[in-house]
């Protein structure tokens, strides 16, 4: 008899095997998601680890509940990853699962009250509690339990299901339900036979005592750009202020048509044009040359550019030619915010191949970049993210670019899996044979310490772009001035002048300070020192 391993999405430190039929067992691979029964009825949404044919020691093997999935939402190597990302951050594979795959696909199920089994009730000999829910059950063919805390304006409802149940009055049920929604777009146009002038004049005949359906087909026309145009329904209802009804009287009589088309939710619209071809200074190509090079021996090239050197030039080169090379492309940097200034800048290079992936998307939004990256969509070619994009479903990664690689950002801290995205990402390129640049203008002491041992290729861009001199840096001695009684606060006499004069030109200032909360030093305001 078949059986099948699968991760849940608990904190479980054992996967669980539970049986399956021979055709299940034909169509299910790793990577899949099924639904399952787990601690007595409750059914939980759990990936397929692998499949076998040994029975469990020391339980009696649950069957499944159902398939959920056509296609595996993550292969093997993948799965392989996570196993990594457990064990070497202490974590279980069900923490990991819960961070890699957005809500929507980790279901769970929902207890529904059905009417009565029996064909008779005596409603007489039923409790005040127990009449209200048999009454509402009447009305509808089935009720959650939130439902009955409203019915019965109570939390605590079951005690009495539980009473009811045992009785035979009711039947509760675990019903699993998908929660991702695509986005479906009604659109509608004039049947093209009465576009023309013999059918648009018997159309008009036909309405002139329908003055609103009348209207309406003649906005359509006001608004279509050529014969046969299919229009947004909304638009065309909202810029003309007449009701639906009149659209469906419309339909009905066959006048007007409808289709309903699936819609993208990712806004992948280019809002500039192409940039022209990089012009690359001399620096910055003996940095993408070295790069390349390093690359294509295999090994983690660390690109150590100063601010504003140009960096972001050499990543776009290098995506390029990874998009080239027919593969995708991962663009990590350490926050949200980064990701809203870079799109417009990356998108005059790589148009409408670009997509956006970070927690702050809507559910439905994560999905489908999810589903993208899996189906190899022209829209997920490069992939711009946070440090949660390493758990997408990557078939042909070539390159990944971890930008600001020093940065803390990248550290998870709560929830576990508490992982480290530049260093899962090394992990993850070796794993999938990808490339890897990790570039910064302050390199980390252990990516510059894995240069220094070897174990990095390295290349570097000692200059700004275009020769930009770098900002003026003044040391001020506080104490010195504190001493002569010069200041009293915190800002320095040059500082407040600095302020003074930026503002009189008319511009504006940052302070920044170098922590929040309490000071993490004590220092002597007399000589300095500190214990």
């Amino acid at each position: 008899m078949p059986y099948v391993d699968v991760i849940l999405p608990l904190a479980l430190d054992r996967l669980y095997t539970y049986s399956v039929s021979r055709e299940q067992a034909g169509i299910l691979r790793p990577g899949m998601r099924i639904a399952v029964p787990f601690k007595r009825s409750k059914l939980y949404t759990a990936l397929v680890h692998s499949l076998h044919e040994e029975a469990p020691q020391g339980y009696e093997a649950r069957p499944i509940d159902q398939v959920l999935d056509e296609e595996p939402l993550a292969n093997e190597k993948h799965l392989t990853f996570w196993q990594w990302i457990a064990s070497y951050y202490m974590c279980t594979l069900g923490d990991v699962m819960r961070t890699a795959l957005p809500g929507a696909f980790m279901l769970q199920s929902e207890t529904v009250i059905l009417p009565a089994v029996k064909e008779i009730v005596d409603e007489q000999a039923l409790t005040d509690n127990e009449f209200l829910i048999f009454e509402a059950l009447q009305n509808n063919n089935a009720l959650k339990v939130a439902d009955i805390q409203r019915i019965l304006e109570r939390k605590t409802v079951l005690p009495v299901l539980q009473t009811m149940m045992s009785e035979g009055l009711i039947q509760m049920q675990e019903k699993i339900q998908e929660r991702y929604r695509p986005k479906w777009i009604k659109y509608i146009r004039v049947i093209p036979d009465y576009q023309k002038d013999d059918g648009l004049a018997s159309v008009l005949e036909q309405l002139s005592r329908a003055e609103k359906q009348k209207a309406l087909l003649m906005h359509y026309f006001q608004l279509a750009d050529g014969p046969n145009e299919w229009l947004s329904s909304t638009e065309l209802l909202k810029s003309s202020g007449i009701s639906a009804a009149v659209r469906n009287a419309l339909v009905d009589k066959g006048i007007m048509e409808e289709k309903k088309v699936r819609e993208d939710r990712l806004n992948t619209e280019l809002h500039a044009e192409l940039a022209s071809e990089i012009d690359l200074n001399p620096q910055q190509s003996e940095a993408l040359g070295a790069t390349e090079k390093q690359l294509k021996e295999g090994q983690v090239v660390l690109l150590h550019g100063v601010t504003a050197s140009g960096k972001t030039e050499i990543y776009v080169k290098l995506a390029q030619e990874a998009l080239e090379r027919g593969e995708q492309v991962l663009y990590m940097v350490p926050e949200i915010a980064l990701t809203a200034q870079l799109i417009t800048r990356l998108q005059k290079h790589f148009g409408e191949s670009i997509s956006v992936y970070h927690s702050r998307y809507s559910v439905h939004e994560r999905v489908e970049t999810w589903n993208n990256v899996l189906r190899e969509s022209p829209k997920a070619g490069v992939i711009l993210g946070t440090r949660s994009s390493l758990f997408l479903p990557f078939q042909k990664l070539g390159l990944i670019i971890v930008d600001e690689e020093h940065d803390p950002s990248y550290k998870q801290f709560d929830p576990a899996p508490r992982y480290h995205g530049r260093d899962a990402a090394v992990v993850l390129a070796k794993a999938l044979q990808s490339q890897i640049v990790l570039g910064s203008a302050t390199p980390s002491v252990t990516s510059f310490n894995n240069h220094i041992s070897g174990k990095y290729g390295y290349a570097q861009i000692p200059d700004r772009y275009k020769e930009i001199l770098m900002p003026e840096v003044h040391l001020v001695d506080l104490r010195e001035q504190h001493r002569k009684k010069i200041i009293k606060g915190h800002f320095s006499l040059p500082l407040l002048e600095a302020i003074h004069e930026t503002l009189t030109n008319e511009e504006q200032v940052i302070l920044f300070q170098n922590r929040r909360g309490y000071s993490p030093i004590v220092e002597c305001k007399t000589c300095g020192h500190i214990p």
